[in-house]
């Protein structure tokens, strides 16, 4: 086995890593995290910890389904914990992570492009249907 310099092992770690390339296992966390809902529950989770029943409401569209799956996916990868308070009923608790935490600005910033951009969107959607 040749032996490799500091650079080379570092380059070659980026290279492991590189969402660009198919087999990058950073392409799954990116598909994970450019999903509305997860975007969505983050921001939905910044003030602190939501019950479900809060998410439920202020997610607007998300199903049980999709909400229980999505905080699922989000508390494997690490980005939110779950809490469970023995209560009649049971009270159960989501909160971001410290990784979550540094999530949040992305997600901020995509949601508040969204919202700013969204009347240039739809002009450009009517005059593109307009054309053919």
């Amino acid at each position: 086995m040749p032996t490799r310099t500091a650079a080379q092992r570092r380059t070659e770690a980026k290279r492991e890593y590189d969402a660009y390339l198919a087999e990058c296992p950073a392409r799954q966390l990116l598909d994970r995290i450019a999903d509305k809902w997860v975007s969505l529950t983050v921001t939905a989770l910044a003030d602190g910890p939501k019950r479900y029943s809060d998410l439920h409401r202020r997610l607007a569209g998300v199903s049980q389904k999709m909400l229980t799956q999505t905080l699922r996916h989000l508390e494997r990868d690490g980005l939110v914990t779950r809490t469970v308070t023995p209560a009649v009923p049971v009270r159960v608790d989501y909160a971001l992570t410290p990784l979550g935490r540094s999530l949040l600005p992305v997600m901020r910033a995509i949601k508040g492009w969204a919202e700013d951009h969204m009347a240039e969107v739809w002009e450009a959607r009517v005059a593109y249907d307009a054309r053919g």
